[in-house]
């Protein structure tokens, strides 16, 4: 039986989140808590999550900014907003997070100024980290999670293109244990590059 005790500390372990075959995600426990680090957040801050998949960084970030703040969570496939759905009603922050079906850079700009975004791979990059320098208050960070080398260098060309400040690019490569018959053995997740920078 897994321990469901709510806590602020970053870090929910991977299977506590509710999951589908269909839906790609959790991110990563130990990227989330770089996610969450490098975004800055504190109580009553407001945050988008595009591309929120299983909703693990949505409710993450949501524990953080407490009932002060507020999460908008955006994805454009129904079934994952319907699983972040599930996973915010688990993890009981219904009243901090909004739940957004539809195309990031189109629904983004209904929204209020923000402190944060996280971003995901996404078809339109380009688009979404325009939109989200012009919803990001001064100051106001950013941060993408790239797989793919080609998701990083574009991210980047465009963040600098758009001015943004204290850049910050980390490649993280995680390994975790699992117990054999002899010992751990440690087995290597795919490294991820986290770029994070803020608002001029």
């Amino acid at each position: 039986m897994t321990d469901m005790r709510i806590h602020r500390a970053s870090g929910i372990p991977d299977d506590n989140f509710i999951q589908s075959d269909k839906v790609p995600g959790p991110t990563k426990e130990e990227i989330r808590v770089i996610t969450i680090s490098k975004a800055q957040l504190r109580e009553g801050s407001y945050v988008v999550d595009v591309g929120c998949g299983t909703g693990s960084l949505t409710v993450e970030a949501a524990l953080q900014v407490t009932q002060k703040g507020k999460v908008f969570a955006i994805d454009d496939d129904e079934e994952a907003v319907e699983l972040t759905k599930s996973n915010v009603a688990k993890f009981q922050v219904k009243d901090v997070v909004q739940l957004i079906c539809g195309k990031a850079p189109e629904v983004m700009s209904n929204l209020p100024k923000v402190d944060a975004v996280f971003i995901g791979g996404s078809a339109s990059l380009r688009e979404v980290i325009r939109a989200s320098h012009q919803k990001l208050k001064k100051n106001g960070r950013v941060v993408i999670n790239a797989i793919l080398l080609e998701t990083a260098v574009k991210a980047l060309d465009e963040i600098k293109k758009l001015n943004f400040k204290d850049l910050d690019v980390a490649q993280i490569f995680v390994a975790k244990g699992r117990e054999v018959p002899s010992g751990t053995m440690m087995l290597a997740r795919n490294p991820i590059t986290v770029i994070s920078a803020t608002k001029a």
